[in-house]
C-alpha cells in the first residue's frame, strides 16, 4: 500500500512509469529534487496521517517506503 502511493507520486511527478520505478531507484535518478521529495512528503503525511521528517538518507524508493512503513504502523 505505501509502495504503490510512492510509485503513484513518482510516476504522476516525472512522467515514469510506475513499473519502470524499483525499491533501488534513487530519486536523483529520476530527476527528483529536494522541493519535489518536499511535497511528496506533505502527500504522504496527508495520506497516511504521519510526521515524515525528510533527510539525506531517505535517497531511494525503498528507504522512503520502510520509513513510511515504519510510521504507519507506529500511528
Amino acid at each position: 500500500m505505501v509502495q504503490e502511493k510512492i510509485l503513484e507520486l513518482l510516476a504522476e511527478a516525472t512522467d515514469t512509469d510506475a513499473s519502470e520505478i524499483t525499491a533501488e531507484t534513487a530519486f536523483a535518478d529520476l530527476g527528483i529534487d529536494s522541493l519535489d521529495l518536499t511535497e511528496m512528503a506533505m502527500q504522504l503525511e496527508e495520506e497516511f496521517s504521519i510526521t515524515l521528517e525528510m533527510s539525506p538518507e531517505l535517497n531511494t524508493v525503498g528507504k522512503l517506503t520502510e520509513a513510511v512503513e515504519k510510521l504507519v504502523a507506529e500511528a
